[in-house]
């Protein structure tokens, strides 16, 4: 592979689907809460009724196209590239659903809930067909630690790009208070993400791409190229049996669960808890935008330790800290403005940034997994995919218990204050 101007082609074109996704993903996750509780005024029952929808199609798409991928004879799935240069167009289209209502919401409107089901469905759907093929192409680029850590090492820088669209979007967007600018600054990530991602499609290889395919062409001269589904349950029971794999997964799902109430709720948390006077909306786009780009230069600061004690001290860190810190500002208290402003900013950078070495523990047990029981290529999208299927309801499970708990505390009601202001000043 040859460098041009320092920089690896591969790990370039592999880093482009991070950039295209983070810029997305993150408007998406930061924004999509507060625009169907506050805008749109959603029920909490059919608020609940989409995150239960969406927790079970979340945790049923990733292990299915995980199968489809990793088994299907058409090149558009069953090739990592292909599947990315595809989906992606489609990808951004879905990003696009929930930002344009299909009227005006009245409160506790029915087709309000159905908009954010169908805009939950389709997004996460089209986010698993592209980013389960790019974890597997993270698992297939090379097996040396590392070249793996020089792709983290880009992805991050990918990521810290696309981050800075929570930055740019709260600042042109007035967090959300001027829609239409929201709504037009949206579809230029829409098509900015698109370009980006096709460029993986196109340009990105992975050490298994000659090996796949001859496969293909074999598998088209014999008729056979999918495997059935008894061979399928097989395959998952043997990677569900692997105790490395089971302690992965319960971990991962307490930090999606964190990390989905961090991206979720920040933005709720600081408006109700931090008068505007305060912290004006300037340095709350700050603030947030902080939440998610310091994570990014954080893993690319640490690029040095990584290599000197490895990902599982790191990891283990940064829980430690995680618990003190939440501790700490428990006993303080929430009249600390500054302070708690910090906090919420320091509790998503340290979440986000250990979140983005979880491909690194995964990506080795694909390896043992691929050297046990002596595979011709390793079951990339199967292992994500399983290890997805109990990990992903954590994404819908953290805005359901919020919100409830939020409502409890009069949430709702306090919402319902603020758009319908007393005609009487």
């Amino acid at each position: 592979m040859k460098f041009v101007w320092g920089i690896h082609p591969n790990a370039l074109a592999y880093s482009m689907t991070t950039l295209g996704a983070g810029m997305m993903n993150s408007i998406f996750n930061f924004y999509y809460v507060k625009l169907f509780l506050n805008r749109y005024k959603i029920s909490e029952a059919a608020f609940h009724q989409a995150q239960v929808v969406f927790m079970i199609w979340n945790a049923i798409n990733d292990p299915l196209f995980g199968y489809i991928q990793d088994n299907s004879a058409f090149s558009c799935c069953s090739r990592r590239q292909f599947s990315i240069l595809y989906g992606a167009p489609l990808y951004a289209l879905a990003f696009l659903l929930p930002w344009f209502p299909w009227k005006h919401y009245e409160e506790g409107d029915w087709q309000s809930g159905l908009h954010l089901i169908i805009a939950l469905c389709a997004f996460d759907g089209l986010l698993t067909f592209v980013l389960l093929a790019q974890c597997a192409l993270f698992a297939e680029i090379s097996t040396r630690h590392e070249s793996r850590l020089q792709l983290i090492k880009y992805n991050q820088v990918a990521t810290l790009l696309g981050s800075t669209s929570i930055l740019f979007c709260g600042l042109i967007s007035d967090n959300m208070e001027n829609f239409a600018c929201f709504q037009a600054f949206t579809v230029l990530v829409a098509a900015l993400a698109t370009a980006c991602m096709c460029y993986t499609g196109k340009y990105s290889t992975s050490q298994y791409e000659q090996r796949e395919i001859c496969m293909e062409n074999a598998n088209l001269e014999n008729g056979d190229g999918t495997l059935s589904w008894s061979s399928v349950i097989s395959l998952t029971k043997q990677i569900m049996a692997e105790k490395n794999f089971l302690l992965f997964v319960a971990m991962n799902f307490f930090q999606i669960f964190h990390l989905a109430f961090c991206n979720n709720f920040t933005m709720i948390f600081a408006d109700n808890l931090i008068p505007k006077d305060v912290l004006p909306s300037s340095l709350r786009s700050i603030m947030y935008g902080a939440g998610f780009i310091c994570p990014q230069c954080l893993v690319l600061l640490s690029h040095t330790s990584l290599k000197k004690f490895g990902y599982y001290r790191i990891i283990l860190f940064s829980f430690y800290f995680e618990g003190v810190a939440a501790a700490a500002m428990f006993i303080l208290g929430s009249e600390h403005y500054y302070l708690l402003a910090f906090y919420l900013t320091t509790n998503m950078v340290i979440v986000q940034a250990s979140f983005s070495l979880f491909n690194l523990p995964l990506a080795d047990i694909v390896d043992a997994d691929l050297i046990k029981h002596k595979r011709r290529s390793p079951l990339s999208s199967m292992v994500f995919g399983t290890n997805a299927l109990f990990t992903k309801p954590a994404q819908s499970l953290a805005p359901m218990l919020v919100v409830t708990i939020l409502n409890q505390f009069g949430y709702e009601n306090l919402n319902n204050e603020v758009a319908q202001p007393d005609p009487s000043k």
